[in-house]
């Protein structure tokens, strides 16, 4: 550890304007016009890692490139390590509430300002970085290591999942690490062992040809924003439990036990102002968030919402809704089943049209394997206090296929915060905690690379 801390003040300067070069890459993935940046982003990377020795390749893909690099010099007798993350970013709107530009990093009280300074391209080149410190202190890798760089995490990996049969071999690993991932709060260290699944579809219901005059016709016309909320309404009982016929069917609970059972931080509540909660009867809201799944609106639509006034029954209301599942919930299956409760329950007369969309298994890793292991005591050795075992109420679709495809054991690791506004405007991340993410991973890897001696 003192080797690695005195190396990175040596080369730190160096490794924060890599950082800040990789930020400025306008990597969103939801626009096609971004293709080139996706390219030169992909090149940038392929000149950073053939410093250290790997080998590199841009994949083409069905999507967006694939940016992959691996290093194997370690050896046969050493393990493999496939490290996932994207260098993709989500949207930068609404561009006017950034106090800076957001493909401009800008260090401000300690903190990069950009987007994706966490979310995931502050992450990913941690783990970097902790390749390049290992390999200048000790001439070679405690393991053998392969990076999968994706460029499409933020829409759904479509070209990387339709990809991976074809990549089974090249990624080959015994094990699997995300670094895509947060901590319960600054102070709290903890690696995550899953992730809910997730599909997600729109609900069209349609009345009437055109928008109608809500005097001429109100009263005769049944309106759809009606229909669509009475609809709605029937999903969930009095307790919060879905009413979708066999929703809950296939849940496998697992071990409670062995996670963390409060890493709810309230203070984190408070801040985004919710006062009233979800939860299902009987159901705490850690239960609620890692063990249950859910079913959420995440959008309405129908006719006039502009200023001032317009009386119309709209032509059409819509609805967007996902839900997160949990093992070895389907999100095909899960999907049909909501389409199908829906499609039963409409307003007669009242046309609708539900379109399942994208989805991703959940995910589980082993508390007890050695990657588990080695990462939980790398991040002792930084906070000097346990390490507490996790999971996450959110979902990375792509990790179930990549743990399908390649057979390695999982853990997710990483430093973000839930008040890096991840997503949103004015994105940051905590420099001391992108060195703690170097710091972490190398002795990850060195720990790794000392139990399979």
């Amino acid at each position: 550890m003192e080797r690695l801390r005195a190396w990175l003040d040596r080369e730190y300067s160096k490794i924060q304007e890599e950082l800040f070069a990789f930020l400025r890459f306008k990597t969103i993935s939801t626009d096609p016009a971004f293709l080139p940046e996706h390219l030169k982003c992909c090149q940038w990377l392929s000149t950073i890692f053939q410093e250290m020795d790997f080998k590199t390749e841009t994949i083409e893909t069905p999507g967006l490139p694939i940016f992959y690099a691996e290093n194997l010099n370690a050896g046969s007798e050493k393990p493999t390590v496939l490290v996932y993350g994207h260098y993709d970013v989500q949207p930068i709107d609404p561009i006017d509430l950034w106090k800076s530009d957001p493909f401009e990093p800008e260090e401000r009280d300690g903190n990069v300002y950009a987007r994706g300074a966490l979310d995931d391209k502050g992450q990913i080149f941690y783990a970097v970085a902790a390749a390049r410190a290992l390999l200048a202190i000790d001439k070679t890798l405690p393991v053998n290591l392969k990076f999968c760089i994706e460029g499409e995490e933020e829409s759904g990996s479509v070209g990387l999942a339709k990809s991976l049969p074809s990549l089974k071999e090249k990624f080959s690993a015994d094990y699997l690490l995300v670094v895509d991932c947060g901590l319960p709060d600054a102070e709290t260290p903890a690696i995550n062992l899953g992730g809910r699944g997730i599909t997600t579809m729109e609900v069209v219901l349609k009345g009437s040809t055109e928008d109608l005059h809500s005097g001429l016709y109100g009263g005769i016309a049944y309106n759809p924003n009606r229909a669509l909320v009475e609809l709605l309404t029937e999903c969930w009982d009095e307790t919060g439990r879905v009413q979708v016929p066999h929703f809950y069917d296939d849940i496998v609970e697992g071990d409670k036990k062995l996670f963390a059972s409060s890493a709810i931080n309230d203070s984190d509540i408070k801040a985004v102002g919710i006062e009233a909660f979800s939860a299902e009867k009987d159901h705490s809201l850690l239960e609620s968030n890692w063990f249950r799944p859910t079913l959420e609106i995440n959008g309405i639509a129908g006719g006039y919402a502009g200023a001032g006034f317009k009386t119309v029954i709209p032509a059409e209301a819509i609805a967007k809704i996902s839900c997160r599942l949990v093992p070895d919930q389907d999100p095909g299956k899960i999907g049909e089943l909501v389409a199908d409760f829906l499609k039963k329950r409409v307003k007669k007369g009242i046309q609708i049209h539900v379109d399942v969309q994208h989805g991703g298994k959940p995910y589980r890793g082993n508390p007890d394997s050695r990657l588990a292991k080695a990462v939980a005591m790398a991040y002792v050795e930084i906070f000097s206090k346990p390490c507490l075992n996790t999971l996450s109420g959110g979902s990375i679709p792509i990790v179930s296929d990549l743990v399908h495809t390649t057979g390695a054991e999982v853990v997710g690791m990483g430093y973000g915060l839930p008040s890096d506004n991840m997503h949103a405007p004015n994105e940051h991340f905590g420099l001391d905690r992108f060195k703690k993410g170097i710091l972490t991973v190398a002795r990850a890897m060195h720990h790794l690379g000392q139990a399979c001696q």
